[in-house]
């Protein structure tokens, strides 16, 4: 038997950061977007759902730090719906190939 850890359970990598040189925008879809509240600060550990063209769930994340996130999805339409301490808020994009940025603003 060895030492090794082993993790278990799921979760999504960190939010932010610059993409990894695997990510070829010319053939991937990345959503990279920020929660902001009314005050136009982003909001770290709102949860971001993605959902698609008929409301339905996706994916989700948490913000990291200053409220950002990214999704890898297909081009199309989709709805972002942020939850969060300082309120809700959504936003519906119609993203295309390569990087897409958005702001999803949230409120009481």
């Amino acid at each position: 038997m060895s030492n090794q850890t082993i993790s278990s359970g799921c979760a999504a990598p960190a939010q932010g950061g610059e993409l990894p040189a695997s990510v070829n925008l010319e053939t991937e879809t990345v959503v990279s977007g920020q929660v902001v509240n009314a005050a136009g600060g982003g909001v770290t550990g709102a949860y971001v759902r993605l959902l698609d063209g008929q409301g339905e769930f996706t994916a989700e994340v948490v913000t990291g730090d200053g409220g950002v996130f990214r999704f890898f999805a297909a081009p199309g339409t989709w709805t972002l719906r942020a939850l969060s301490r300082d309120g809700d808020g959504s936003q519906d994009v119609t993203v295309q190939q390569g990087l897409n940025e958005v702001t999803v603003a949230v409120a009481r």
